[in-house]
């Protein structure tokens, strides 16, 4: 298993670690790290690996190897030197995208109150998001629905975490607003995303310390993609 040092605090830039495996492909496993792995909607972090000697691996990306959401690869870009099992790295992300993208994976959770209906996909984007909902009919007041928002965001509610067990989140299946994305489940407990009293839902993702940090938005075009489901877009203001 890798140590996901991310979930304890999205804000750790770079870490210390170790390489624990290389496989075929290339890609490389550390015991742990401070990578975000592309699930939930939400890119792999990219960043660089520095070994002792001063050599610098580019990762283009991370991911999780074959669905087992225990281990995270980070994948090379093409011509970087080489690591080996065991080497000592440190572990850095490119943090300016990777805080562009908390701010808006945090905005999709409010953008998920103000559209009260079940979430049947989403993906998080730099400078922008979207959530497709089921919802029949487009709301009337979608300049009420953006103000909303932009409330929210002033309001700099608390952004936290805390955690459940597998158990306890199965046994409270209202806790997910996602129709297809299940839980980030199987490591024997649930993190929750908790956003002051406006909402609560598990969620692996990172996210911002005050919906403050969000800044400005504005809804984006409304688009049909099924007799009931309609994808909205979210921007950065």
């Amino acid at each position: 298993m890798t140590e996901f040092v991310f979930r304890s605090d999205s804000y750790l830039r770079s870490a210390a670690a170790r390489v624990t495996e290389i496989l075929p492909d290339g890609g490389i496993i550390l015991d742990r790290t401070v990578f975000y792995a592309n699930s939930g909607g939400q890119p792999g972090d990219s960043g660089r690996l520095t070994r002792a000697d001063g050599a610098v691996v580019e990762i283009a990306t991370a991911i999780h190897p074959d669905g087992d959401k225990t281990r995270i690869v980070h994948l090379p870009a093409d011509g970087q030197p080489a690591l080996a099992p065991g080497d000592s790295i440190t572990a850095e992300i490119d943090w300016d995208r990777r805080y562009r993208l908390m701010r808006m994976h945090t905005a999709l959770h409010l953008l998920s109150v103000v559209f009260p209906f079940p979430v049947t996909g989403g993906s998080v984007q730099e400078e922008k998001g979207r959530l497709d909902f089921d919802m029949p009919e487009v709301p009337s007041d979608l300049g009420a629905l953006e103000a909303r928002l932009n409330e929210m965001v002033k309001a700099a509610h608390p952004v936290t975490a805390e955690w459940i067990t597998d158990e306890e989140m199965a046994a409270n299946p209202g806790l997910t607003k996602t129709m297809n994305v299940k839980p980030p489940m199987g490591q024997g407990r649930v993190r929750l995303i908790r956003i002051g009293t406006v909402d609560l839902q598990p969620c692996g993702g990172t996210h911002v310390a005050s919906t403050a940090e969000i800044g400005a938005l504005k809804l984006g075009k409304i688009e049909k993609k099924g007799a009931q489901n309609r994808r909205v877009h979210l921007l950065f203001a």
